[in-house]
């Protein structure tokens, strides 16, 4: 692991010229890049230089220990080095953590995608709850979202919607997500007060660029249709509104929320691409399905990751056993709690098994 440190080290340093070099400010595009990894590297470098530091402490503190008789000065030694082998050990696994192979996917926008499940209309309610929970949570990391496609249900809720979200590190926080997502309380229409369960679906999926994935527009076939629903004038009165069918996968993705018809039709390959990379991930995670269940689950969509239980006030996060009794905030995007302990699950995870294969 210190071979690597010390190559890092290096690596910064040689970082640090390049990016004072007059003719490397001038080439945007290389200094931008340079910049990125200069940011990647930069905890590890920190993290680095304040192991070392505590090293030296402590070997400081053994050099008075050995050199001074003053039995007040020894015992400040002796604080001072036991304060710098607890930093050594922090540090270290901080280290580990941070060395941790990083997934390729992680700077990448996202696109969500919430479908109702059982329960019909309560589903759909639960479903547009969800939506606006990582709106919220998007607006709280200042992420730009922009809706894609919506099927609302006729009392506010939603069938289905796809959206995006655009912003730094948004699929790292985002990714553990994916599953089922299970709401339990008493629905507005229910006139006994009976407690119903329904369920909503979540799909996260890294938004693909072009190079991602390889598409051949020949396997595309596109309809257009006359939107429907709310929309402004023109909504209804233009074919505006797209469906695209991938011929190899089957996958249907229809967008109608822009006027123009070519909007639409960029949205909706913006999806195909998302979900034909998804798919391509999916297969990779089945060949590692027991590295995954060892960590936090296998994300499935068809996996029940999450309770959101009204009448007690509480979210149960199944996956980790974690239970926090304030649903309130969870729904109004407050979700650090929940996805930092399941990130710090998933490091758990990864840094037991280099231990087990060291």
């Amino acid at each position: 692991m210190f071979d690597r440190l010390d190559d890092i080290l290096i690596r910064f340093e040689e970082l640090l010229q390049e990016l004072n070099n007059p003719s490397v400010v001038e080439d945007q595009a290389k200094f931008r890049r340079l910049m990125k990894e200069q940011t990647e590297l930069s905890p590890v470098v920190d993290a680095y230089k304040a192991y070392k530091q505590a090293k030296q402490d402590v070997e400081d503190s053994l050099a008075i220990l050995d050199e001074e008789s003053d039995e007040e000065m020894r015992e400040l030694a002796k604080e001072e080095m036991a304060d710098a082998k607890r930093r050594i050990e922090e540090m270290e696994q901080k280290l580990k953590i941070l060395l941790l192979p990083k997934d390729p996917n992680d700077d990448k926008n996202v696109i969500v995608e919430i479908r109702a499940g059982a329960g019909g209309d309560e589903a759909a309610l639960f479903s547009a709850e969800l939506y606006r929970m990582y709106v919220r949570f998007a607006e709280r990391n200042r992420w730009k979202v922009e809706t894609l496609s919506v099927n609302e249900s006729g009392i506010g809720g939603f069938k289905e919607v796809v959206f995006m979200i655009t912003g730094q590190g948004a699929y790292s926080k985002l990714k553990y997500e994916s599953g089922v997502h299970r709401v339990q309380r008493v629905p507005a229409t229910e006139s006994g007060g009976r407690i119903h369960t329904s369920t909503s679906t979540v799909a996260i999926m890294p938004e693909a660029e072009e190079v991602d994935v390889e598409l051949d527009m020949n396997d595309c076939k596109f309809d257009v249709f006359r939107a429907s629903g709310n929309g402004g004038q023109c909504v209804n009165t233009t074919d505006s509104a797209v469906r695209l069918t991938h011929l190899p996968t089957g996958i249907v993705v229809s967008c109608q929320d822009e006027k123009s018809q070519l909007k639409n039709k960029e949205k909706a390959l913006k999806v195909l691409r998302s979900r034909l990379y998804d798919l391509e991930l999916a297969k990779k995670q089945n060949a590692e399905a027991e590295e995954r269940r060892s960590q936090i689950g296998t994300g499935d969509r068809s996996e029940k990751i999450r309770t959101y239980n009204f009448p007690q006030g509480r979210v149960t996060e199944h996956r980790i056993k974690l239970t926090l009794y304030r649903i309130d905030s969870v729904m109004d995007g407050d979700l650090y709690e929940i996805i930092d302990s399941l990130i710090a699950a998933d490091q758990a995870a990864k840094l037991s098994r280099l231990d087990e294969n060291a």
